[in-house]
């Protein structure tokens, strides 16, 4: 028994969690709704990686304050924004050129489903989201835009005490520096133990969502979803690649270095959830700490590529079952909206379905569209997801070499 376990144990990460999640999906169909059974297992996995995510979002950034100079700080935040603004442009281009190429929802008729629009938040309510008014509240309900400000202004006020306040001030601080790395290193120790478990909680995740929606379901919207990965692959090579290639990064080496944090992105499709993997992965693949602990943070908030290349796809998808004829000016509107939604709403909950929606109403297309795609939602999810979480660790790098580039010039 301990042979199998030390086995289990040290084989790959990627290889323990494919034989999971195709154990999974072989046993969900060969069964059927019987293997609903095992969902709770794949709730625990996603409710423990959900556990240790918020605080290590809150530890890695208040490091990371410590640890960038305020004019580093703002350089660092600029390009990141800038980084984002064009991936996600691009995602969204990749997404309307492969579906008007294609031309997937010939033929399909929307369900006779009633789908409330979800309400979008206005720029005042994303305003008040971002300053909390009650520091556990934050942090109990998973309030990222909330945690992120609090993480941000008290590792300010940590870096101050450490080198600019009093005697006292620098002792406290250093006692509270101290003591947040310490908790950091606690949670990343947790996280080990949690993705031993890991392979197990995506079976039953497999198992049970295609033992709920039958393969059947997927195959009448094989074309939409095969358009979709279809881009996301033109998104890895060509625009994510062209990164690295732009910040010379070995590109071989990236991806290998990286591959734990966006294949647990893929079988969970939850970018939250996968930060923890994905800010070891960012360190193993050379990214300086501060850098990651940054950086990685704020793209699990705000940058979504796969939201915006599902929104592209999912727009002429909608005007082809509706037979709706857009202009040019309408898919240069669709670019530009999609690209500041995707940024400006990633990181409040069912982001992908208020983008979506926003959209659909703008060009007056039934919001069923929502109920028909939700039909492969977990495929595209999981894609979706991966390409958010690889995103983010592409710009930590782009960033990360322009900067140590710039510090070796200064």
């Amino acid at each position: 028994m301990k042979k199998i376990w030390q086995l289990y144990k040290h084989s790959s990460f990627l290889l323990k969690m494919t034989i999971g999640f195709v154990l999974g999906i072989t046993a969900g169909i060969a069964v059927g709704p019987e293997m609903e059974i095992v969902q709770p297992l794949g709730t625990i996995l996603i409710n423990l990686l959900n556990l240790i995510a918020v605080p290590v979002i809150f530890l890695t950034v208040v490091l990371a304050i410590n640890e960038i100079s305020p004019k580093h700080l703002g350089r660092l935040g600029g390009k990141l924004l800038g980084y984002y603004g064009i991936t996600t442009a691009a995602a969204v281009l990749i997404g309307v050129g492969l579906a008007l190429w294609i031309n997937p929802g010939t033929g399909l008729t929307l369900p006779a489903a009633d789908v409330e629009k979800p309400e979008t938040p206005g720029f005042s309510d994303v305003l008040l989201n971002i300053v909390p008014n009650n520091l556990f509240q934050a942090f109990s309900s998973g309030d990222l835009m909330g945690i992120l400000f609090l993480a941000v202004i008290i590792g300010l006020t940590l870096s101050i005490m450490r080198f600019r306040g009093t005697e006292q001030h620098k002792e406290y601080g250093d006692l509270l520096y101290r003591f947040f790395r310490a908790a950091n290193e606690l949670f990343f120790l947790l996280l080990k133990g949690i993705l031993l478990y890991a392979p197990i909680g995506i079976f039953a995740i497999g198992a049970s969502t295609f033992a709920t929606q039958g393969w059947e379901t997927f195959q009448s919207l094989f074309a939409f979803t095969g358009v979709f990965y279809l881009g996301v692959a033109l998104l890895w090579i060509f625009v994510y690649t062209g990164f690295l290639m732009y910040a010379k990064v070995n590109i071989r080496q990236f991806f290998s270095r990286t591959k734990d944090a966006y294949v647990t992105a893929f079988f969970t499709s939850s970018s939250i959830a996968s930060l923890p993997v994905a800010v070891e992965a960012a360190k193993k693949a050379g990214i300086s700490e501060r850098t990651a602990h940054f950086s990685l943070p704020i793209g699990a908030v705000f940058n979504s590529d796969g939201g915006a290349l599902r929104m592209g796809v999912s727009i002429v998808f909608a005007a082809n079952i509706t037979g709706l004829d857009l202009s040019a000016v309408d898919f240069i509107t669709i670019v530009a909206v999609g690209t500041l939604l995707s940024i400006g709403t990633a990181g409040i909950p069912a982001a992908g379905l208020v983008t979506l929606s926003a959209v659909l109403t703008m060009f007056n297309l039934p919001l069923e569209i929502v109920a028909l795609i939700a039909g492969v939602d977990v495929l595209i999810g999981m894609a979706g997801t991966a390409s958010n979480v690889l995103g983010d660790i592409v710009g930590s790098a782009v960033v990360d070499k322009k900067e140590k580039n710039a510090d070796k010039a200064a």
